[in-house]
């Protein structure tokens, strides 16, 4: 058996390049008009709250107490962090739900 060779297709010609039109001898001459610049104005940034073991306590005169709880599975080590509507530990997952 042999194999049918196909001849190569050739190339169609290149599209001849298109005329220009005239363009309005108006638009033409205009200029962009530049934008007059605003002052810029120096934002202030915003005072985030620091994280860190200092948040993790306040001290009030002489003692010193724990601002968020603790997780009650992972022990004294680990504090839960606080959602607007309850504790979750990081550690374990556990959740515990913020009375109403």
């Amino acid at each position: 058996m042999s194999k049918k060779v196909t001849p190569k297709k050739e190339d169609p010609p290149a599209a001849a390049p298109k005329k220009e039109t005239a363009k309005p001898a108006a638009a033409a001459e205009a200029a962009p008009v530049a934008k007059p610049q605003k002052a810029e104005k120096k934002r202030e940034k915003k005072h985030r709250e620091e994280k860190g073991v200092h948040a993790m306590f306040k001290v009030e005169g002489d003692k010193v107490s724990r601002a968020r709880p603790t997780c009650e599975r992972c022990g004294s080590g680990y504090f839960m962090a606080d959602h607007h509507d309850r504790y979750t530990c990081g550690h374990c997952g556990f959740t515990r739900y913020k009375q109403k």
